[in-house]
């Protein structure tokens, strides 16, 4: 009976000396407008997705709008839900004893901040390495990169986020509301049990990892760009792959800048048993900044396109002064004419052609 009553009064000592105080009127702010802008852009990212898919049904982009999709899928509801039990905490005046007394919503919002904090960090992984060997191989990619394995590639990832949510509960661990009295994840505050440390070092272990794919995946595309791009220059005249190499770099600075803190803060408290004012301040910062990540999703992913990126390239010359040269001299190349210029340049068979070619017109 002990037992069972403790998971329920688990998070509600560090409510009496708590050290961590935050203004309620910024707090409130923050979490409705990170809320609000974060579902408004990943469902506009949504729908863009949607009737891009339904434009391009070729194998090497349903691969990429698939994951794209589960990405901001995730988003999407990773902002509705942990954003609606934040605005409902804010608004009881963060009282857990009152509205939280067998545990339930606070081991749900755990599951929630663990399940959508780890989830897109994954399928970045993910989508990096698609990415790399869909510009690496391409002739692989297009064979066995099809929809059924993305969508069993999509299956396992969301399993295993759950799995990793679902482990403390498993294990009869209950989740733990934090000093600031507005969020729960795992125990942070006198972490002295091996358990507790595995969870920590767990999660921010998984999470540098698969920033750690990401980066070395997207750095292994943006070469093979740059490579493919100057044999381009010599066969094709002007082919660029601009737009590619600028998702890849915006890709890998938004994730590190806004996962790192949290991430390095979570194994700093993992392996340390110090805890402080400053420690609780710099988590609710650390957090906030992972949230934007989920916020810019869809921007980097989706909407930095093409047409952005003319824009920007028109605006940047007439403001340096220089006369803007024929556009389609210099236009943009997409994601699909660089893995055509990847496939003739690796391709024996396509080489085997071109040389024989002369032939058949000598021939003829």
């Amino acid at each position: 009976m002990n037992s069972s009553k403790s998971p329920g009064l688990a998070g509600f000592g560090i409510l009496k000396n708590t050290t961590c105080h935050t203004e309620k009127k910024i707090s409130v702010f923050f979490s409705i407008i990170f809320m609000t802008v974060g579902i408004l852009s990943n469902s506009l990212a949504i729908v863009i997705l949607m009737k891009a898919y339904q434009r391009f049904r070729q194998k090497s982009k349903a691969s990429f709008l698939l994951l794209a999709s589960g990405l901001v899928v995730t988003d999407l509801f990773g902002h509705l839900i942990n954003g609606a039990i934040a605005v409902f905490v804010y608004a009881s005046d963060k009282d857990w004893i009152r509205f939280n007394q067998s545990n339930i919503l606070c081991s749900v919002f755990g599951i929630c901040m663990v399940f959508f904090g780890l989830c897109p960090l994954l399928l970045g992984s993910v989508m990096a390495v698609e990415r790399c060997i869909g510009v690496t191989k391409p002739i692989f990619h297009s064979t066995k990169m099809t929809s059924k394995h993305v969508k069993m590639m999509l299956t396992m990832v969301c399993l295993f986020a759950v799995l990793i949510a679902l482990l403390p509960i498993l294990r009869f661990r209950a989740y733990q509301i934090q000093a600031s009295r507005t969020w729960c994840f795992y125990k942070t505050e006198h972490v002295e049990d091996w358990e507790d440390r595995f969870y920590l070092l767990l999660f921010s272990c998984l999470g540098l990892l698969a920033l750690a794919i990401s980066f070395l995946c997207n750095a292994v595309t943006g070469i093979t760009l740059l490579r493919v791009k100057f044999k381009s220059q010599q066969r094709q005249g002007r082919s660029h792959h601009f737009e590619m190499i600028i998702q890849l770099l915006a890709i890998m600075c938004v994730s590190c800048i806004c996962w790192s803190p949290f991430l390095v803060t979570m194994a700093r408290i993992g392996i340390s048993e110090s805890r402080s004012k400053e420690t609780c301040e710099t988590i609710l910062f650390a957090l906030r900044m992972a949230t934007w990540n989920q916020i810019l999703d869809p921007w980097v992913y989706i909407l930095l396109r093409k047409a952005v990126l003319k824009n920007l390239y028109k605006i940047t010359r007439g403001c340096c002064g220089v006369p803007i040269v024929n556009l389609h001299m210099l236009e943009l190349s997409s994601i699909k004419n660089s893995l055509k210029v990847a496939a003739i340049s690796e391709s024996p068979v396509s080489a085997r052609q071109i040389n024989l070619h002369p032939l058949n017109s000598a021939g003829q």
